[in-house]
């Protein structure tokens, strides 16, 4: 059984924690376009009624979010079992200068991406659940 941990707890939480031992995990479905950078999907209506109602009249059910080259690369490294110190050992590994400083870079995508509720960690879904 799950249970809404409040803005406070989940605030709690990241600051006590280091982020770069947090395990990020994706909350949407991506898809790759022609240049090979991802496109994050995210639903236009979140509600039952209003997903059941409108989004069948839409072109697009999708408000698509283009992501650069080091975005695309971290993006595709978020699979639930990465923490965020591995994400940037591999980022500077694979990307080199267009990364660096990997671990500020990458922790502010993350930050940006967690606010906008476009991921979470999991660290904070084990919290969410009752015991």
């Amino acid at each position: 059984m799950l249970k809404k941990v409040g803005y406070f707890a989940r605030r709690r939480i990241l600051k006590n924690a280091n982020f770069l031992d947090l395990t990020p995990v994706p909350l949407y479905e991506h898809e790759i376009d022609q240049n090979g950078n991802a496109i994050i999907l995210i639903p236009r209506f979140q509600g039952f009624l209003t997903r059941r109602l409108l989004q069948p009249r839409l072109k697009n059910p999708y408000i698509k979010l283009e992501l650069d080259e080091p975005g695309t690369a971290t993006w595709l490294m978020l699979n639930g079992k990465n923490k965020v110190r591995e994400i940037c050992t591999e980022l500077r590994s694979r990307l080199q200068e267009k990364i660096e400083p990997a671990e500020d870079r990458v922790t502010r995508f993350l930050s940006q991406l967690y606010n906008q509720k476009l991921i979470a960690f999991n660290e904070i879904l084990k919290s969410e659940r009752y015991e």
